[in-house]
């Protein structure tokens, strides 16, 4: 007889592996296990594949609990995709309703905003790359640019730091100030338990 679960599978999506490292970085922080229940993270390499990927999720498993995080830019995709395939249920729900918090602009811009520039600069230090981001400061399109607008933007100038930047930031972040979207998803993670089992 196959053993039954003591509570549903919960998915949760990820536009990309920054988001999902630093998801995991905050559950760190906070001392919230992930690995104690039927978790899943999902990094879908680009919220295009949102529709794709929960179509083949509940196809999978109809009672799988499914959560995201999404940038501000992709809210009217999420909120199209989540209300054609009925997740929304009433007209007048959004994506947090179901699960889904966005970010203002993206994860980078709310982590940045929540470290102050004194703390991601430490951060930058601490990875050895403050040299490289003064250089990049004195590049003539950044010189009238703000100084959270370039860290932003250095953030994304190579894909190994764009990864790892975010979930750096919030390794010495006091949790109390850890961006809210990336909050409320934990805690929707938490209200039920989680474990985590990547799959890419």
């Amino acid at each position: 007889m196959p053993a039954t679960r003591a509570v549903p599978q919960t998915v949760v999506l990820f536009e990309g592996r920054s988001d999902s490292l630093a998801f995991r970085a905050l559950a760190r922080r906070r001392a919230v296990r992930l690995d104690r229940h039927g978790l899943v993270l999902i990094d879908l390499d680009g919220i295009t594949n949102l529709r794709r990927a929960l179509t083949g999720l509940r196809d999978a498993d109809a009672s799988a609990r499914l959560l995201g995080l999404y940038d501000a830019a992709e809210s009217a995709y999420v909120t199209r995709v989540l209300a054609d395939l009925g997740m929304l249920g009433d007209a007048r729900a959004g994506p947090v309703d179901v699960g889904f918090f966005g970010c203002e602009r993206d994860l980078e811009d709310e982590v940045i905003r929540a470290a102050g520039v004194q703390l991601t600069l430490q951060t930058l230090e601490a990875r050895g790359e403050l040299a490289r981001f003064r250089v990049f400061q004195d590049q003539p399109a950044q010189r009238e640019r703000s100084i959270e607008q370039q860290l932003h933007r250095f953030a994304g100038t190579a894909s190994g730091r764009k990864a790892r930047f975010a979930a750096d930031v919030i390794d010495v972040l006091p949790p109390e100030r850890a961006p809210r979207p990336l909050v409320r998803l934990l805690d929707a993670v938490d209200a039920v338990g989680g474990g985590a089992t990547p799959v890419r």
